[in-house]
This record gives structure tokens, C-alpha cells and sequence, in this order.
């Protein structure tokens, strides 16, 4: 009867977490990049180093006592500068992850339901972009709008809408496509064709019916663009089209520290392994969603 009782009470994200936590990469990706995130957060009132302070008898030093993960060429603390550029990078990879997934989910959702003419060209123009080469493009739109949206709102809140606007707007196609193909297999469900008897409204038949039977997909998608997105940003800032030098962004340092791999290797190699530790954690995490939410499991 106890067992009884203990199987009533399970449910669909219940089952999905007991499943994800048997991925042991999974797992690890999780902690991974939750003690990044909780570092970025509350690191720097902790860490009270400032990011900004320029001390050049102790330029390029290695890691000490006073400076866990050394310092840069102009004698700030990296430990600082990762602390405090981790929570620009980390924010433009999650808002523009979210923004990306919420336009594919729109767009996909309107094409797989409705099909016909509406299909065909939402489609077309999900395939012209996806066939655009993405980082040409990110220059093209950062060099031209970059300046004007500085002007309008600020050279920091301009450069994070920018990229925000930029990457999430680039990440949207595959969203589109994977949500439409759900979409086109939950139409043909019985209980869709119920709900169409009964005369339920579409935004009803899609918010409540529809797309959380396509939610599993649009999660590990998501995950996964976090990490595509933290790429794109980290390689406009290494090619100086990213964040201005006083906003130490991951890809920044990276960009700044360039020329000094030779002299000052942790200045190069420690930034580059928290851009590779995040990203190789998310995409642990997409892996383990993906397991953990396959129906066939």
C-alpha cells in the first residue's frame, strides 16, 4: 500500500529530475556552472578587491596570496575582473537565450499550427537566416547600430541591449523549426482533434493543449543556446566589436590579454578555461535534460 501511495504521488518533473540526476555528467555540468553563477553573484561583495585599480610594479604577476589568479598587464586583480565580468557574459547568454527561445517558440508555434501559406513563408525566412553566415552578420549589425544605441541609452546599457538584441535575435531559427515539428506531430493527436470539436479558441489550443506537450524540446534547446550565445558574445569582445575595455567581460580579457601569452600565460589561460568550463557545463546539462525528458525513458 506504502509503495501504492508513493507511485500516486509522482509526477512529470519529478520523474524527469530523478532521471537527470542519474547523469553523472549532467550533475557535474549542474555544479559547475551553478558555483559560477553564485561566484558571479555574490563574489564581488565577498571579494572586495576592485577591478579597476591599476598597479603596475605588479603587472603580470601569477597567482599569490594577495592575488589568487594573478594580474594582468596593467597590475588589476584578474580574480576581480572574472568576478565581475562573469555576471556581464552570464547575463547576455541567459537574456539572450530566453529572448531567442520566446521569438522560435512564437514563430514555430504559429507555423506548425496553422500550416499553409502562414507555414511556408515563416519557414522560408527561418531557412534564409539559417543559412547566413552568423558572425560576418553579428559584425555587420554590431559596427552599424553599435554607435547610434550608445548614443540613445548609455554606452553600457547600449552595448548589453546590443548584444542581447543581437545574439537572441540570431537564435531563434532552430527553436522555430524544432517547435514547429512538434507542433505538426501534437496536431494529428486525438485530443486535439477533441478540443477542436469543443470548439476551443487557437491561443487556448496552444498555450494550454499544444506547447507544453512541445516544452521538453524548447528546455534542452534553450540550455544549449545559453552556451552558443556565451560563444558569440566572448568572440565579438576578442575581435573589440564586444564590450568597452573598462567592462571586463570573459571575452574581453581574452582580447586584452591576446599579445601576452608568452610573458603572462595565466592572463590568457584563465579566462579561456571559464569560458570552456561554462560551456562544456551547459552542454552536459542539455545532455542530461535531453535524457532526463525523452518520453521513450
Amino acid at each position: 500500500m506504502g509503495e501504492l501511495n508513493k507511485d500516486n504521488h509522482r509526477t512529470l518533473w519529478g520523474d524527469a529530475w530523478r532521471q537527470f540526476r542519474r547523469h553523472r555528467f549532467a550533475m557535474a555540468g549542474l555544479f559547475i556552472f551553478a558555483t559560477f553563477v553564485m561566484a558571479c553573484a555574490v563574489g564581488p561583495f565577498i571579494y572586495r578587491t576592485p577591478s579597476d585599480v591599476i598597479d603596475f610594479a605588479h603587472a603580470n604577476e601569477g597567482p599569490s596570496l594577495q592575488h589568487p589568479l594573478g594580474t594582468n598587464d596593467r597590475g588589476e586583480d584578474l580574480l576581480a575582473r572574472i568576478l565581475y565580468g562573469g555576471r556581464v557574459s552570464l547575463a547576455v547568454g541567459v537574456v539572450a537565450m530566453l529572448l531567442g527561445v520566446a521569438l522560435g517558440t512564437l514563430i514555430g508555434a504559429i507555423a506548425g499550427y496553422f500550416g499553409g501559406l502562414v507555414d511556408t513563408l515563416l519557414m522560408r525566412l527561418t531557412e534564409l537566416l539559417i543559412s547566413l553566415p552568423q558572425l560576418p552578420l553579428l559584425l555587420l549589425i554590431v559596427y552599424f547600430f553599435r554607435d547610434a544605441l550608445r548614443d540613445i541609452v548609455g554606452i553600457y546599457a547600449g552595448t548589453f541591449l546590443m548584444m542581447v538584441a543581437v545574439l537572441g535575435g540570431l537564435q531563434w531559427m532552430k527553436v522555430a523549426r524544432l517547435v514547429r515539428a512538434s507542433f505538426l506531430a501534437i496536431k494529428t493527436k486525438e485530443y486535439i482533434e477533441a478540443a477542436h470539436c469543443i470548439g476551443v479558441p487557437p491561443v487556448r489550443m496552444i498555450v494550454h493543449h499544444m506547447l507544453p506537450n512541445a516544452a521538453s524540446g524548447i528546455i534542452v534547446s534553450g540550455s544549449l543556446a545559453v552556451a552558443g550565445v556565451i560563444i558569440a558574445e566572448s568572440t565579438l569582445s576578442f575581435l573589440g566589436m564586444g564590450f568597452p575595455p573598462d567592462y571586463p567581460t570573459w571575452g574581453r580579457l581574452l582580447y586584452d590579454a591576446k599579445d601576452l601569452l608568452a610573458i603572462a600565460p595565466h592572463v590568457v589561460l584563465i579566462p579561456g578555461a571559464m569560458i570552456f568550463l561554462t560551456v562544456l557545463s551547459i552542454n552536459f546539462i542539455g545532455d542530461g535534460l535531453r535524457d532526463a525528458l525523452d518520453p521513450r525513458k
